[in-house]
């Protein structure tokens, strides 16, 4: 008696060790699939990652079509949220004035 295996069960789909650090585009690329094919779990997900990082390291897409292709599988934050901040400024002139009047109240309440 030999046990079958499950045919729903396939080995893992393995990573590709395609870098590239001399071309920026590229080595930018695969640094977002290599964080994507970590994130994910299914095997046809990383198929899919493998695929599109192969085509991009042939030139048969452009960067564009890579990361418009594997954007459903990047982990984004869901919306970009944009902080508001004010910097107060100050004319020189003001400031002397200030720090002239804050070292007078200092020197006599001694």
């Amino acid at each position: 008696m030999t046990e079958e295996p499950n045919k729903s069960e396939s080995p893992p789909v393995e990573k590709l060790l395609v870098d590239d650090p001399t071309n920026f585009p590229f080595h930018a690329a695969y640094m977002v699939y290599s964080e994507a094919f970590d994130t994910a779990t299914s095997n046809e997900a990383k198929a899919d990652l493998n695929m599109n990082i192969e085509a991009l390291k042939q030139g048969k897409i452009d960067c564009e079509t890579f990361y418009r292709n594997i954007a459903r599988y990047r982990r984004l934050s869901p919306t970009p949220h944009q902080e508001r901040f004010s910097i107060e400024t100050q004319r020189k002139r003001d400031w002397r004035m200030k720090s002239q009047r804050e070292e007078r109240i200092r020197r006599h309440k001694k």
